[in-house]
């Protein structure tokens, strides 16, 4: 059983969130309370397994508190706001401090009781399964875009990733490892529409590549990472003159759109051999299915470890279904990743 604290300064969302997750057979909720204070205390006499943030509340807001509280007694925590939800760089903020997943209040995630049990009940068990902490340490400094320690053999080649819970600091560490003259990126890290966009700029600030969230046709170009939009599938195309993007609706894989599974079949029929694909940290079953494809089509595969992902979900699948031909620890996938693309070591500025 999953015990549950729920925090939010409003007595009717309490209820609603009360309600919803104790609905499910594998969540208790253990208590309330109506603002940092207040949770601060039954967070120790209560115990739970998870918390439930609100953002906005008196006395203390929640991203501070959030702050606090992975200092002090890091927890899963899930960040529940409509401010969140609708504001990326708060939303943004909020994965960064620590919290496992964000759902937001209102809109279509948060518009029945049905809403409330299928997102944040998909959201808290998650959350259950979460390392705290494990997803590494994202390097501090990136190479400069002019300079690479590296030359590829393998220009035509792409490399594509997939993630979901505690992806967004796991992309972000193995990213700012990795060299802006790296192959054609291309990326699925599930998350709402209004988020990619902000995601794919706060890795550009920091990572040597560019990154940016796709646009229908983009070509897929050395130095250059794309990220798939929320709510679009992501496929890649290859015609005689150039490797490119095409996005699309359709209906969900695995409760996920955009999904690892089509971006990878997709690289897989167009690439062949000439792919890398990758599996980081997330819950459930998604990428594996397509990480097995890229194997069978002659692409190079790799999957983060148990020790390292904040769940470990999606890499368990894929190593499971004998997709996975490395099984690296965070902070050494990118050392895989630029084998695989036949990096070559040089010195700079020579």
């Amino acid at each position: 059983m999953i015990r549950v604290l729920v925090v939010d300064d409003s007595a009717l969302v309490r209820k609603v969130l009360s309600a919803g997750l104790s609905s499910a057979k594998d969540i208790e909720v253990v208590g309330t309370a109506v603002d940092p204070y207040d949770a601060r205390d039954k967070i120790i006499s209560l115990n739970p397994d998870v918390l439930t943030l609100d953002i906005h509340m008196p006395r203390m807001d929640g991203l501070s508190f959030l702050a606090k509280l992975m200092k002090f007694k890091p927890m899963p925590v899930v960040v529940v706001s409509s401010v969140a939800k609708h504001d990326t760089e708060t939303g943004l903020r909020a994965l960064e401090l620590g919290a496992v997943e964000v759902v937001g209040k209102s809109g279509s995630e948060f518009s029945t009781p049905d809403d409330v049990k299928r997102n944040l009940t998909r959201a808290v068990r998650a959350a259950a399964k979460a390392q705290i902490g494990g997803a590494g340490a994202a390097a501090k400094t990136a190479i400069s875009r002019t300079d690479s320690p590296y030359v590829f053999k393998h220009k035509d080649h792409v490399l594509a990733i997939g993630a979901s819970t505690g992806g967004t600091r796991a992309i972000q560490a193995v990213l700012e490892r990795l060299p802006g003259n790296l192959p054609g990126v291309v990326i699925v890290q599930h998350m709402p529409a209004n988020f990619t966009k902000g995601f794919a700029d706060t890795l550009d600030r920091y990572c040597s590549l560019e990154v940016k969230e796709a646009v229908d046709w983009d070509e897929v170009v050395p130095g250059v990472a794309l990220v798939a939009p929320g709510g679009l599938h992501m496929i890649v195309k290859q015609s005689s003159q150039k490797t490119y993007v095409r996005l699309k609706n359709g209906p969900q894989v695995h409760f996920q759109r955009p999904a690892v599974d089509i971006l990878f079949q997709s690289v897989a029929k167009a690439l062949g051999n000439k792919a890398t694909g990758v599996v980081l940290t997330g819950m459930g079953a998604d990428g594996a299915a397509g990480l097995l494809a890229l194997k069978e089509a002659g692409a190079h595969t790799i999957c983060q470890d148990e020790a390292s992902s904040v769940v470990f979900g999606m890499p368990k699948e894929a190593i499971n279904c004998g997709a996975a031909q490395e099984v690296r620890p965070l902070n050494d996938i990118h050392l895989s990743i630029i084998k695989s693309l036949g990096g070559r070591s040089i010195k700079v500025g020579v």
